[in-house]
């Protein structure tokens, strides 16, 4: 077994010219701008500069990237295929020239000619194709699999359109389309030499020999584009594949009868709608059959490729030399990223046993072993239950194969617990129609059944799962469940991001800790060491002055640099208690209003954060948080005690600038509902403190730092179970604090009633 930095540095890469100079990369820049873009200095625009730009860091990934990926099909390792339906990926230009070290090279032949390497960077789209912590997991899994060596393979949609761009009018939250390829991607390489077919609805038949046949489909085709993702220093590259939908080149005979060309090459764009727009909504399950249609999409091609990749062993090969599917489960893992990949399971089983005529225990047994879940969420409101009505008509042939594992697996639960009916039910992949609804098949069920490990996000959230949401499937498989709590890249969340800080560390205790993490902990021995103290509080004020100044530009906001950097940016959610926090800055308003000389730390709130398009309460929230601001920022009598920001179109490249910065990280969620968070740790690695329930892997950083390092309070999981027991009355609780009983009476700053008499009268 290879030790991690045995592997990372397993691979070759003499004969790749070493060209990480200041001049080879001038001319390499030029040159893209001559002959890539097509442009000369005298008309070429920022945005050419910057495509030049990136093709010329292209350039240097392209021989690692190939070299890799030769590595790979001549040694042939167990390959991981992380699938998920959403990449939240951000900007790929600076972390690319950090991973593979040229950052300082290509800085100083920018500067030679004239041209300013951070207004560059600004010009580059995020790539938005997540909603928010899952995608970002997705994204940082990559990072740090590229830079472990791992031979794995990262599977998406290329969405057209990614999260909306949010925009803040009159203080609510509108959304614009985030139209990123508008101006290309220069990071991808379409492949359509690996397009691939995949159907929907048709129906099933039955041959002479009672085998089912799936006919009459609708084809899409599925287009590769590839991402490269590089380690970080170990001359590995990696491959983010995403896949966008494409019509069939042919069209139907009846388009011709009807001499309606026009229409039928319009008609082709209802094909390619699947892979148009990412679906915005976040922990909430949305039962529409465009949605279905992208997971099965995803799928469908991922498969396909995943068993092509194993028939074929050898580099460059394309002709079929391994047809044992015994041996798929040593070769291939695959890891579904939530329930949003789950219908991969009937496919693969469709694809084993209808394509390579494996018998249904032969299929099923490679499927379990191959498979494996990660659970992201304990809200019943965001698990997955399609209706049967929907996959009957799309995708009959995977409802037929569902009914099959779920009547193989009621056998088993009827063998192990006789006559209990009742935890059949509950256990169940079908669900029967209720008084409300009709037959749905309940993903997380069948992933539970159909995968040989099943994890949650954090060591509460996976506790909960076992004694909880999935208890009856923990009974019947004590040892599927495990806990793997999430994690960032330190790549990008701090050497990245805070670049002063890392230096910092990397004078005192080397550069090691970019890639194990444990090594920050020789600071442990400098705690008391006055002149790092004073050089980590001078990163931080520069880094608080840096925001302070874009806020300046930005919203027209002037703030307190020196004053305390209260940050809560996450997705608008109720559970999140964005709503909590603000309560809080209307309680300190109200103080200062009191006694205008009141002896305060200054402070600045900071919020951020997309609401679902389609959540009123979310939207809410931000509307009173803007409002409070508009009233609280134009008080003379606060001046800078108190400022309130709220950013604009929260997203990772804006993450990157305000995190460092953070005096204080806010994860206030309720207890027993943030699955894990990961901003919380991004907070914490730039040296933000934390104040936060202990929910999520809050717990397990309070026990690796110690209490005395993070502010925590509130109700744990068990006391608010009992809270909701016993009945939550809001009265009890305004009753018992003046602050809040305060928003209930009618003096001239009661904020919450000012607002509500002002919305009423609009």
């Amino acid at each position: 077994m290879l030790t991690d930095h045995e592997r990372r540095k397993q691979i070759s890469v003499r004969g790749i010219a070493q060209v990480e100079n200041v001049s080879n990369i001038k001319k390499a820049f030029n040159r893209h701008l001559h002959f890539s873009i097509i442009k000369d200095r005298n008309v070429a625009t920022p945005r050419d500069y910057y495509f030049a730009l990136a093709n010329t860091v292209r350039d240097h990934l392209v021989s690692r990237w190939i070299r890799t990926q030769q590595y790979y099909y001549e040694k042939d390792p167990k390959r991981v295929y992380y699938l998920s339906l959403e990449f939240y990926m951000g900007r790929t230009l600076s972390n690319t020239m950090m991973n593979i070290g040229i950052q300082a090279t290509v800085d100083e032949a920018l500067y030679q000619l004239g041209l300013d390497i951070e207004e560059l960077q600004e010009i580059e789209e995020d790539a938005g194709l997540g909603n928010g912590g899952l995608g970002r997991l997705a994204a940082c899994f990559l990072d740090s699999m590229a830079t472990l060596g791992l031979p794995a393979y990262g599977y998406g949609l290329r969405y057209e359109y990614g999260i909306f761009k949010q925009l803040i009018r009159d203080g609510w939250q509108m959304e614009e389309p985030d139209d990123w390829l508008r101006f290309g991607n220069p990071w991808e390489k379409a492949r359509p030499e690996y397009m691939l077919p995949v159907n929907f609805f048709g129906k099933v038949v039955k041959d002479e020999d009672g085998k089912s046949k799936w006919v009459d489909t609708q084809v899409v085709f599925a287009m590769p584009y590839d991402t490269p993702v590089p380690g970080y220093h170990n001359n590995v590259v990696n491959t983010l594949r995403l896949w966008s939908a494409k019509a069939e080149n042919h069209f139907h005979l009846k388009f011709f009868n009807d001499g309606d060309y026009v229409q039928a090459v319009m008609d082709r764009n209802l094909s390619e709608n699947i892979t148009r727009v990412l679906y915005p909504n976040d922990n909430m399950f949305i039962g529409k059959e465009l949605r279905l249609k992208q997971q099965y999409f995803l799928v469908a091609a991922t498969l396909q490729d995943i068993i092509r990749r194993f028939k074929s062993s050898k580099y460059g090969s394309r002709e079929a030399v391994r047809a044992d599917f015994s041996t798929f489960p040593d070769k291939v893992a695959i890891q579904l990223n939530d329930t949003h990949p789950s219908i991969g399971i009937p496919e693969m089983m469709r694809l084993l046993i209808d394509v390579e005529n494996l018998t249904w225990e032969e299929a099923y047994d490679v499927c379990t072993k191959t498979y494996a879940y990660t659970n992201h969420t304990l809200l019943p409101e965001a698990l997955e239950r399609w209706p049967v009505s929907m996959l009957e008509q799309m995708l009959p042939r995977h409802l037929e194969i569902i009914y099959q594992i779920n009547q193989q697996f009621m056998e088993a639960v009827g063998k192990k617990y006789p006559g209990d009916f009742d935890r059949m039910r509950r256990m169940s992949i079908v669900e029967e129609a209720d008084g409300h609804g009709e037959k749905r098949i309940n993903m997380a069920h069948l992933c539970i059944v159909a995968s040989h490990a099943v994890n949650g996000v954090a060591a509460l959230h996976s506790d909960l799962l076992m004694t909880q949401t999935f208890r009856d499937f923990h009974e019947f498989y004590p040892g599927k469940f495990q806990n793997k709590t999430n994690g960032i890249t330190p790549r990008r969340w701090l050497l990245l991001s805070n670049p002063a800080l890392a230096d910092v560390i990397c004078e005192r205790i080397g550069d090691t800790w970019i890639t194990n993490l444990d090594e920050l902990k020789q600071l442990k021995a400098l705690d008391n060491n006055a002149q790092l103290l004073d050089q980590i509080r001078r990163v931080k004020q520069e880094n608080k002055m840096r925001v302070a100044q874009y806020l300046a530009d930005e919203y027209k906001v002037e703030i307190n640099p020196s004053s305390i950097f209260d940050i809560h940016v996450k997705r608008i959610h109720e559970y999140k208690r964005q709503l909590l926090n603000i309560l809080h800055v209307i309680a300190l308003y109200n103080r200062i209003k009191a006694n205008p000389n009141i002896k305060m730390v200054p402070r600045t709130m900071i919020y951020g954060g997309k609401a679902a398009p389609g959540y009123h309460m979310a939207k809410q929230i931000i509307k009173l948080i803007t409002s409070v601001g508009n009233v609280v920022n134009n008080d003379p009598i606060v001046g800078d005690k108190l400022k309130v920001v709220y950013l604009e179109n929260y997203r990772v490249s804006m993450a990157e600038k305000i995190i460092p910065a953070a005096d204080l990280s806010e994860q206030i969620s309720t207890a027993g509902t943030e699955a894990s968070g990961t901003g919380n740790m991004k907070f914490m690695l730039n040296g933000g403190l934390t104040i936060g329930t202990l929910d999520g892997a809050n717990v397990e950083m309070a026990e690796e730092m110690g209490n005395e390092n993070i502010f925590i309070f509130g109700m744990n999981v068990e006391e608010v179970e009992a809270l909701g027991k016993r009945g939550y009355k809001a009265e009890e609780f305004i009753n018992k604090s003046p602050a809040l009983k305060q928003f209930n009476e009618p003096p001239e700053f009661n904020l919450p009633k000012q607002m509500a008499i002002a919305n009423a009268r609009r």
